[in-house]
């Protein structure tokens, strides 16, 4: 009994030393890893307020950049949220194709655009924070797409609001014109998304936060609209399993929005949230806690509003639903197309 207890010990004492051996196996990786500088050594628009140092150097090696990834920079704590949400809504997709017949029930695909919507704008968030700071196109061709999944994610929320959350009288009202509109919106987010960043070259900062607040604000009252009303209009007498997540959601999204448009943090303590505490890192983590809410509740919604959503939605309005997000990503494509356009043009000017 000794030896095994023994042998067992050792392993973990073992297991342990392999584990303290990370680091310097990642140093060995990258020997000249460039140090950060601060917010003097970079462009203009790569800086964020009151975050003075932690830039990291530009036109280094792709492996630079990606190896950042275990490397203390102002952008860390960004990658990792969004990597960390990227993987739990990977685990949580998993258990939905155990459960939920994605390929024979047309009534899923709406809440299949959710999560692939989400996986998506987490996953182009994080190459955007890794890998925008390489140079200065690069820096909008990585964000452009940030944006492009914030767009399509829009359009994911507004899927499955409409289809499993809406009410009969709602959904009379806007039968043929909610999910048409959320497209539209969607676009117009990310093109003012996208000129808010190009503007980064010549305007000031609340130009940006103003093509950027607005139509994205205009997109979620929009989107929302059907949970809006459900939770006006629910009742504590009634059996509602998703209406605390619907809650949930709502509560973290506003709380994001502030973190998002006002640097609070940064502001209050300037040059001590270079690492950890920006409001950025906050907004990742509330929008996060947002869409995993959302993902629950729409699930609940699925599960438990069957005979609403059956009898309200035709047979081929799923279909339509995802004609439509189809539509939304070409879209976006085409803007983002036209907005590098624009921003190489605007860098060659400076080079000449």
């Amino acid at each position: 009994m000794a030896t095994i207890v023994m042998e067992r010990l050792g392993h973990v004492f073992i297991s342990l030393q392999q584990i303290r051996q990370v680091p310097r196996m990642l140093t060995e990786a990258s020997p000249s890893m460039p140090d950060t500088v601060r917010d003097t050594e970079v462009p203009r628009y790569f800086r964020e307020h009151h975050v003075c140092t932690g830039y990291r150097q530009l036109d280094q090696s792709w492996r630079y950049y990606i190896l950042s990834l275990f490397q203390r920079h102002n952008e860390t704590i960004n990658i990792w949220t969004h990597l960390v949400a990227f993987l739990v809504f990977l685990v949580k997709m998993q258990q939905l194709v155990e459960t939920v017949d994605f390929v024979g029930d047309p009534h899923s695909w709406p809440l299949l655009i959710l999560m692939l919507s989400s996986l998506i704008y987490t996953g182009f968030s994080v190459t955007a924070h890794m890998m925008g700071g390489k140079s200065e196109l690069c820096h909008y061709i990585f964000y452009f797409l940030d944006y492009v999944g914030v767009a399509q994610y829009q359009y994911g929320s507004a899927a499955v609001h409409f289809y499993y959350a809406v009410d009969q009288s709602l959904h009379g009202l806007l039968r043929g014109i909610f999910m048409p509109a959320a497209t539209v919106l969607s676009c117009l987010s990310f093109l003012g998304c996208s000129y808010g960043k190009y503007c980064n070259l010549s305007k000031p900062t609340w130009v940006r936060k103003l093509c950027q607040v607005l139509p994205s604000s205009l997109a979620y009252m929009w989107d929302s609209s059907p949970v809006a009303k459900r939770l006006f209009s629910w009742s504590t007498a009634g059996d509602d399993p998703a209406i605390v997540y619907h809650f949930a959601q709502v509560a973290f999204f506003l709380s994001c929005a502030l973190f998002f448009t006002c640097p609070v943090l940064e502001r209050c303590f300037p040059g001590r949230c270079d690492f950890v505490g920006q409001s950025h890192q906050v907004f990742h983590v509330f929008l996060s806690c947002c869409t995993l809410c959302q993902i629950h509740a729409s699930y609940l919604d699925y599960v438990g509003r069957r005979e609403l959503y059956s009898r309200l939605h035709e047979s081929g309005e799923a279909t339509i639903i995802v004609g439509l997000y189809a539509l939304t990503l070409v879209s976006c494509a085409l803007i983002f197309a036209a907005m590098i356009r624009k921003v190489k043009r605007v860098l060659d000017l400076k080079t000449k």
